[in-house]
């Protein structure tokens, strides 16, 4: 197979998989109506209507595609008329590839057209390999059938979605499986529900968590570490409502740039659009319009829990990493241009520290306008160059490396995302850093400047981890639901090896309990092994158990999770051992 540094040949063998499933499908599926088949990342997709397909048909279509790959056939492209493809597709009853051409109509006199030797024919825009004899049949696999809406779009039809995997050698695919495998494993759905995190209710509606009281402590933990590093930048805590006027809205620019993702909210008792929040920001810009500021005032700093709303897309919504009610650890600073720096610095230096207490790497990537589509987008091009130019700048200062993402920006303002690697090499988007030139002048936000001359201040949105909701999901598939100590609901189990030791099992937990470990007495009229079994399966840090030995010697006997049984000590030993543990944390 030809090689390519930027990876241009592997996108383009995923991309001729993909027809290469779609001609399966059809020779397995005559009937078949053909919808679209893109890469992904590390694969492609295809969607079909007008047939069923499950995970137990995979490996027959599979065999099929073998087969027709084995036969090297050559992509060739072809430039039709709209007339000409129009005509073809009615010919083979594809109401999808038509709707797809008639909306190309509107830019375009031709439509690319691929075949695959003769035996398959597709509308494409291109970007093949030469033939299906290059293709790493040891390389791929087909992974899952899934339902997805044609277009995204909820009111269209169900079409079915087959994926697939593809790679450049067969041991990328085994390293990948095995991946997945244990991915699968950290499922923080299920381990989440296994430990008693959260839970989901179709009376509340989807997307909507219930957190249970060992998942609201988790969560709460997480909410103040962050609270905990905005205190020590100079945030101050603030509260907002839910509901807010469109007005507010209209001005921030998120009504005409974001309102497909805003709840509409109905008053019984005026006409006037209300809509929940889907962020903070254009609320703290009211906080600090509420009085006079001069430059003397600034930085002024707010810090936000509260919650937010935004309407995602059903198919969209996934356990805990994709919500339509989530909080953010937010903040939002208000400063002169020549305490940018400062701030930002300020920022990404708690950002680090997040980092190194939740035990994961990272790297960062720059977000930029989309120059080819500035219509999404609030502001001129000199405040977007400015913007961009400046944060481009500070990280560079800084001697951070980072990676330019054009098209990632927020609609006001460029940002400096961390992209966080978990336990198992998964990449997750947590922390941002935005500067925003924008939304202040819009809302005639200003300060008396030292000449006494008004000048619009600066807004740099931030987060630490981002929604704090979201990064428990990440966190339970981080740590394989293995909590570290300082953060785990139940830290100690005490068992008694019978009810005889309660007595002792509870001056034990008192110990404990008064230096703030969070213990809990195992009595149950269960045998041992069964509550050791047990605590192992809810994942406790530690097990103590105590009997007749350890009541005479006032120790216990420890077992910690991952390493096993630790022998009999001095509760005292004990208790030392726990604080270290904490200790590099404090």
């Amino acid at each position: 197979m030809k090689q390519s540094q930027n990876g241009e040949n592997l996108e383009h063998v995923r991309h001729s998989f993909a027809h290469v499933l779609a001609a399966a499908v059809k020779q397995l599926h005559p009937e078949v109506q053909l919808g679209i088949g893109p890469v992904i990342e590390n694969g492609f997709y295809y969607d079909f209507g007008n047939i069923q397909l499950s995970s137990e048909d995979l490996p027959k279509v599979e065999k099929a595609m073998r087969k027709i790959a084995e036969q090297k056939l050559a992509f060739k492209k072809e430039l039709w008329s709209i007339s000409e493809a129009l005509e073809h597709f009615k010919k083979e009853n594809q109401p999808y590839k038509l709707e797809l051409i008639e909306e190309l109509e509107k830019t375009e006199k031709e439509v690319g057209m691929v075949w695959m030797g003769d035996v398959f024919l597709d509308l494409c825009r291109g970007g093949h390999i030469e033939s299906t004899s290059e293709l790493p049949l040891d390389a791929f696999k087909l992974t899952k059938v899934a339902g997805a809406y044609w277009r995204g779009d909820e009111k269209r039809p169900m079409l079915t979605r087959v994926y697939g995997i593809a790679f450049e050698t067969a041991e990328e695919l085994q390293e990948y499986l095995k991946r997945q495998e244990e991915a699968e494993k950290r499922d923080h759905k299920k381990l989440g529900k296994a430990l008693g995190l959260f839970v989901f209710s179709d009376l509340v509606g989807p997307g909507l968590p219930l957190f249970t009281p060992k998942g609201t402590w988790i969560l709460n933990q997480i909410k103040e570490y962050s609270r905990e590093l905005r205190a020590g930048m100079g945030y101050q805590l603030v509260q907002t409502p839910q509901v807010n006027k469109a007005e507010l809205f209209k001005i921030s620019g998120h009504y005409d740039k974001y309102q497909d993702s805003m709840f509409r909210v109905r008053s019984n008792y005026t006409e006037e659009e209300y809509f929940l929040k889907p962020m903070n920001c254009p609320q703290h810009t009211q906080l600090y319009a509420s009085e006079s500021r001069s430059y003397r005032d600034l930085p002024v700093r707010f810090a936000d829990f509260s919650l937010l709303y935004r309407d995602e897309k059903p198919g969209e919504l996934g356990g805990l990493v994709r919500l339509r009610s989530f909080s953010q650890d937010d903040g939002h600073c208000f400063c002169a241009e020549d305490q940018i720096e400062d701030e930002f610095n300020r920022v990404l230096d708690a950002i680090s520290l997040a980092m190194k207490r939740y035990e994961m790497n990272y790297w960062i990537r720059l977000s930029l306008r989309n120059e080819d589509a500035k219509e999404n987008y609030l502001g001129d091009d000199a405040t977007w160059e400015k913007a961009q130019q400046t944060m481009r700048g500070l990280l560079q200062k800084r001697g951070v490396e980072f990676k330019e993402a054009p098209g990632e920006a927020a609609f006001y303002g460029p940002k400096m995302d961390l992209v966080a690697t978990d336990s198992i090499g998964r990449e997750w988007q947590l922390s941002t850093i935005q500067l925003d030139l924008n939304m202040p002048k819009r809302f005639g936000l200003v300060y008396a400047a030292a000449d006494g001359n008004k000048q619009s201040p600066v807004m740099i949105h931030s987060a630490i981890v981002g929604s704090p909701e979201r990064f428990l999901g990440v966190l339970i598939e981080h740590y394989a639901g293995a909590f570290p100590l300082w953060l785990s609901p139940e830290q100690v189990w005490i068992v008694p090896v019978s009810d005889k030791f309660n007595e002792y099992a509870q001056q034990v937990a008192a110990q404990l309990q008064e230096k703030q470990f969070r213990v809990s007495l195992r009595g149950e009229n269960e045998t041992l092994g069964k509550k050791i079994r047990a605590g192992e399966k809810e994942k406790i840090p530690y097990l103590l158990v105590v009997g007749d030995k350890e009541a005479q010697a006032n120790s216990v006997s420890a077992r910690k999770r991952g390493e096993g049984d630790l022998g009999s000590m001095p509760v005292a030993q004990l208790l030392e051992r726990l604080q270290s543990e904490l200790s590099p944390l404090a």
